[in-house]
């Protein structure tokens, strides 16, 4: 057992350093388009399915309380962590429209949509997309193995952080980090070391 633990740790250690230098230039990109939707005083809006949603949970927390340095809040709602509108939206439209609905009622211009998916391919997020692109909003995806149905929405300012893998595993724990450097790259940028 202790065997397969370490292959497990191996194959995480991989499959980071595999995504790392491709995600690179692309996290900068992403957290120059969130410090500057924050230096606009615009907002973050995230969500995700299933293990995604905790991830996008995790961001808004290091977002709205702090990542590793106490620093002022910072305006970020995740979508999916309010179960009694998640289920009022599906009861009476669909689970289709579960996203898409808060980011017509909370979204404006210059706010951003992070979504995060494994197979880019769940109709929320699919609608959710598009209608953050209907609000005039900017999408950034953490996405994995082809991308899916998301990649074909995607405008040309938007940012796709695609982790080109087929394990759902792998791809979370690189999603995970990649949040996790956003976070840093937007303290860095807004707060200094």
């Amino acid at each position: 057992m202790e065997e397969h633990i370490i292959t497990l740790f191996h194959e995480s250690i991989e499959a980071k350093m595999q995504s790392g230098e491709y995600l690179a230039p692309l996290l900068v990109d992403a957290s120059d388009m969130l410090v500057h939707c924050l230096l606009q005083e615009r907002k973050i809006l995230l969500a995700g399915n299933g293990v995604s949603a905790a991830q996008a949970q995790i961001m808004t927390a290091s977002l709205v309380n702090r990542f590793e340095q106490e620093r002022p809040s910072l305006p970020a709602i995740c979508l999916g962590s309010d179960l009694t509108t998640q289920t009022a939206i599906a009861n009476d439209s669909s689970f289709n429209d579960i996203y898409a609905k808060q980011v017509r009622s909370l979204g404006q211009p210059g706010d951003v949509l992070i979504v995060i998916t494994t197979s880019g391919n769940c109709s929320n997020l699919l609608q959710a997309v598009s209608t953050a692109h209907d609000r005039e909003m900017d999408v950034i995806v953490l996405s994995g193995k082809d991308g899916g149905n998301l990649a074909s929405l995607m405008y040309a300012q938007d940012i796709e952080l695609r982790v080109p893998l087929e394990s759902c595993t792998r791809i979370h724990e690189v999603h995970l980090l990649s949040i996790f450097c956003l976070c840093d790259l937007i303290d860095k940028q807004l707060f200094g070391n």
